[in-house]
């Protein structure tokens, strides 16, 4: 958009009433309307999302897709300021969407570089492990294993886990602790002799 990519025009406009029709959906804004509130938001919108995810090329590809599910969306806005908040609240779901699924990534690299040299060492050893890891996560409580899942496997944030689980950001560091030490109880302690 503001990087590399040219504005969205009106033909793309149309595309996305076309299938919108196609799906039975319509449109809540005229195409006046729509170029008029893209005029206003674009660009703030557009340096959002650069900010948040680093990248002016995925804030390009973000910013398109926001303005789409924006206009599929097909909301009733109280005010032009609550439309606004609305399309940001878009972006802010799209960009968290592509940091998670970076983290995962990331996390599955990892391991897959952490496996390939622990596997060189002693292939034994990382099937026990993750057998005895398994085995120690299917006897926690639902609560703890979400815990513990969405804190090392996906990197959430504690407010994330917080909203995810419904449950308060201030108690999330001492449930935290507490699933650690359940499933450290759980895990045998290796060889003690």
């Amino acid at each position: 958009m503001f990087g590399t990519e040219s504005p969205m025009t009106i033909s793309d406009v149309n595309q996305l009433r076309a299938r919108a029709c196609d799906t039975d959906d319509t449109l809540q804004m005229t195409e006046e309307a729509f170029g008029v509130f893209y005029e206003r938001t674009a660009r703030s919108l557009w340096a959002y999302l650069s900010r948040l995810t680093g990248d002016p090329h995925l804030a390009d590809d973000l910013l398109q897709e926001t303005y789409y599910r924006f206009l599929r969306a097909n909301g009733s806005y109280e005010s032009e300021a609550h439309r606004k908040n609305y399309l940001f609240r878009i972006a802010t779901n799209l960009a968290r969407d592509i940091r998670r699924r970076r983290r995962i990534e990331e996390v599955v690299l990892r391991d897959d570089q952490a496996s390939g040299q622990a596997g060189r060492a002693d292939p034994t050893v990382k099937s026990t492990t993750h057998t005895d890891l398994a085995r120690a996560m299917a006897k926690l409580r639902p609560r703890d294993r979400s815990l513990l899942w969405l804190a090392y496997a996906h990197g959430s944030s504690h407010r994330e886990i917080a909203d995810t689980l419904g449950l308060k950001v201030a108690s999330i560091k001492l449930l935290l602790f507490r699933a650690r030490r359940r499933l450290a109880k759980l895990l045998p302690r290796g060889n003690e002799s």
